[in-house]
């Protein structure tokens, strides 16, 4: 007979020897519960889609307009040394109240509305990072799992491919490639980034796919005849799908941050477009002066890599197979 203290995996909730419930649930579900339960990665959350909807919402994105009714490319009439108006602190409190005013973030020398075009920088910005975590992503889960499955003469090719490319300084290829290619638009430019940042993950997979390919699943898959694809695409990458999803999202944060010193040295987008790297280079000379244009670039490309950060470090804790229960 069974002790009346160990609770049953196959009822919907059981009692622990503390007396406390435990539900019984889904991976998906608990990696889901996991998730929405850790603060940080709500916060992150919360504030990059606040980002998000702010820069193309504001601006409008390709033909459609926004709610803000200057654009990031028509020069005016200095006013009032090109300072903020934006203000934030309640009259009651002595200030001047909370408005936007015509230029909430400053005008720049020419008299461009320096809001629009930081939401403009957003817009790149984003869009070249997340178009090389995705492009950084397929390739080193291909890479990878192709090197960690066949094992033998395929794995010593390409993982001494993967460390050439590691020993070359990311950097550097960056600004060969951000040069070559930074008249072409950014998602050329994100591309071809994404082709130099996939390294790291490569190797991860494959450590993953050479632990899997031992399991009893994968010999028993192997033993029925089953393609070497289908074994790879339905048996063992669900398994690592976490820990892609958790480096697919530090790889997006460090693309920001990539981004923005490629375009900081010149090597990024170019003339006539911009990005928030791009805004502080140009910009960097008035730091002393017009410390706003400087500030306001740097503050998102800040919150949007911390933010990024945040949510890659809950979907790891959301991912950990060590945390296999959930607590009411």
């Amino acid at each position: 007979m069974s002790d009346p203290t160990t609770p049953d995996p196959t009822t919907p909730a059981a009692t622990d020897a503390q007396g406390m419930t435990v539900v019984a649930r889904t991976q998906g579900q608990m990696v889901r519960r996991r998730f929405f339960r850790h603060r940080a990665a709500m916060g992150g959350l919360v504030g990059l889609l606040l980002i998000v909807v702010l820069a193309f919402s504001s601006i409008g994105f390709a033909s459609v307009p926004g709610w803000w009714d200057k654009d990031y490319f028509s020069i005016a009439t200095v006013e009032n040394g090109g300072r903020p108006t934006l203000s934030v602190v309640p009259s009651w409190l002595g200030g001047d109240g909370i408005h936007l005013g015509e230029h909430p973030f400053g005008q720049d020398n020419v008299g461009k509305d320096y809001f629009a075009l930081t939401m403009r920088g957003v817009q790149q910005s984003l869009t070249i990072a997340f178009t090389v975590g995705l492009v950084g992503t397929v390739i080193g889960t291909l890479i990878g799992a192709t090197a960690g499955y066949f094992r033998g003469r395929v794995e010593a090719i390409l993982m001494r491919f993967t460390d050439v490319m590691i020993t070359i300084p990311l950097l550097v290829v960056a600004a060969v490639l951000g040069r070559r290619y930074g008249d072409s638009g950014i998602v050329v430019l994100g591309l071809v980034i994404g082709l130099v940042t996939w390294t790291g993950l490569a190797r991860l997979v494959r450590g993953e796919f050479l632990s899997l390919r031992e399991k009893e699943f994968v010999e028993a898959a192997r033993a029925a005849g089953t393609s070497a694809r289908r074994i790879i695409v339905k048996h063992m990458l669900p398994n690592i799908v976490g820990v892609i999803i958790v480096a697919a999202t530090l790889a997006i944060a460090a693309a920001i941050l990539l981004e923005a010193a490629l375009s900081f040295l010149g090597f990024g987008v170019q003339d006539p477009d911009t990005s928030l790297g791009k805004l502080i280079n140009t910009y960097q000379s008035a730091f002393s002066t017009r410390p706003w244009l400087f500030w306001f670039p740097g503050v998102f490309i800040i919150a949007i890599a911390l933010a990024v950060n945040f949510i890659g470090d809950g979907l790891r804790d959301a991912f950990d197979p060590r945390q296999n229960r959930v607590r009411d």
